[in-house]
């Protein structure tokens, strides 16, 4: 079995990129073509050796959502960038707190 070929770059979830780190995520103000109006998305920065950039999602309603690219990332496909982006985004690995058992 070559399980070097499964673990390559070009088939991680961020092909392309080297050493890619996801840095945090925040909420930003965006305007898109397909909305009459200012909405709030959130961005996800991230660094690698070939540089710096942002995955910005979108969610135009519950089932549909659009990806952006900038800096590194620009003119990746909308698969691309929410493979990026699920693979970069911190997860949150705190806990839920337990109820106590009572009587």
């Amino acid at each position: 079995m070559q399980s070097e070929a499964l673990t390559g770059p070009e088939d991680s979830a961020v092909a392309g990129l080297t050493n890619p780190r996801g840095l945090g995520l925040s909420r930003v103000p965006v305007r898109a073509r397909e909305l009459s109006m200012t909405v709030s998305a959130w961005r996800l920065s991230l660094v690698s050796d070939e540089g710096e950039g942002t995955i910005t999602l979108v969610e135009l309603t519950r089932e549909q959502l659009l990806y952006r690219g900038d800096g590194v990332c620009l003119g990746w496909t909308q698969e691309r960038l929410a493979r990026a982006s699920e693979a970069l985004t911190p997860k949150d690995e705190t806990a839920e707190p337990e109820a106590p058992q009572l009587g």
